[in-house]
């Protein structure tokens, strides 16, 4: 926003001094138990619309399919979680984990569509 670049920065500067570097984990943290929570909300629901008017062959797999995309994504994000609470300056999150988790999002959007169409 208008503001001087950090590329060139060192770590341990001075402008670095009086930032908190325990926030952002935490912020983060908290985004991916918020998106977590997002997700069982939707995977309850697309499990509700699967077995809504009595279980069939389709919504008992529709169902299945999002359970496991739900698992799948809680897996990654409580791996990052984890990461984010038990280390003082976190890494990067992986390109696979990232990978995995836009994959899964993608994945249980396809199949919420595939189940109220």
């Amino acid at each position: 926003m208008g503001g001087v670049s950090d590329a060139g920065r060192e770590p341990g500067s001075a402008r670095d001094a009086g930032r908190d570097p325990g926030l952002q984990p935490e912020r983060t943290r908290l985004a991916w138990r918020r998106t977590t929570l997002a997700w069982t909300v939707a995977a309850v629901l697309g499990g509700k619309t699967a077995l809504h008017g009595g279980p069939s062959a389709a919504g008992v797999v529709g169902g299945a399919v999002c359970f496991l995309l739900w698992l799948g994504f809680l897996l990654v994000a409580h791996h990052r979680i984890r990461t984010l609470a038990t280390t003082a300056r976190p890494p990067v999150l992986a390109p696979r984990h990232a990978t995995a988790a836009a994959l899964c999002t993608v994945a249980l959007a396809v199949c919420a569509t595939a189940l109220v169409v």
